[in-house]
């Protein structure tokens, strides 16, 4: 069985005639933390899009938990137990934080025959709990990204991809956010983030890959970051 819950090889993806990865390589551990890195426009979201199979075009390979999707329509993607939480978060505005919570239908994968229980859900989002009767329009931008990251895990889903998932909240929202990941880990979730707060993802990760311009043009571990501050300034400005 593969120790790499994700593997990622010569990948190149498409939005119709724009050819916007070029070659991307990535590898992310089981249960480990990887943060995609880079400027508006380098090919973050496109990556995690084309991992679901949400790009036009894709070659190279992508195999997951070791088999391999890249010829895999999105729902079979879904079935091999991933998650993705886009940006705009799709909340159901006129159901509440249950109802929800319960649109989700399970993954039979290999890896996981069932999601979290709504109460396990309650138990790493107190929040929720207080709200779960309130419309989805009544939930702060804070509540939302949490019952959208919550709604992946109902499904059973263990590879958790999660595109920007601090952007504009609360730092006292960001730091549930950071709890949440590390609780996510010690269970045993491999988590690929798509970040523009760097403080936030610092912490977080085992390993980093700096995008630019669809490409990987770095990637090193948590224990070289301190190393790499001169280079990630260079080309994040940070």
């Amino acid at each position: 069985m593969s120790t790499l819950s994700l593997e990622i090889k010569d990948l190149h993806a498409w939005y119709g005639e724009s050819h916007i990865l070029h070659g991307v390589n990535i590898q992310v551990p089981k249960g480990q933390v990887v943060t995609l890195l880079g400027r508006n426009g380098a090919g973050r979201t496109t990556t995690l899009r084309a991992i679901m199979g949400l790009t036009g075009q894709r070659k190279g390979s992508i195999k997951i938990h070791g088999t391999e999707s890249i010829g895999l329509p999105t729902y079979k993607v879904a079935h091999l137990g991933v998650g993705y939480c886009p940006e705009e978060r799709g909340i159901f505005a006129s159901l509440t934080t249950e109802e929800n919570l319960l649109l989700p239908p399970h993954l039979k994968t290999k890896q996981r025959d069932i999601g979290m229980s709504v109460e396990e859900i309650y138990q790493m989002f107190p929040n929720l709990l207080e709200r779960r009767l309130s419309p989805g329009t009544r939930l702060s931008g804070g509540e939302q990204q949490m019952l959208a990251v919550a709604r992946i895990l109902r499904t059973g889903a263990n590879i958790l991809l999660l595109d920007e998932i601090s952007e504009g909240l609360a730092p006292v929202i960001v730091q549930a956010l950071a709890r949440m990941i590390m609780t996510l880990k010690n269970k045993g979730f491999t988590i690929v983030m798509v970040e523009q707060n760097f403080k936030f993802a610092a912490p977080l990760a085992d390993q980093f890959y700096v995008m630019d311009h669809g490409e990987v043009v770095e990637c090193f571990t948590a224990s070289q970051l301190s190393s790499k501050e001169q280079t990630l300034h260079t080309l994040l400005g940070v």
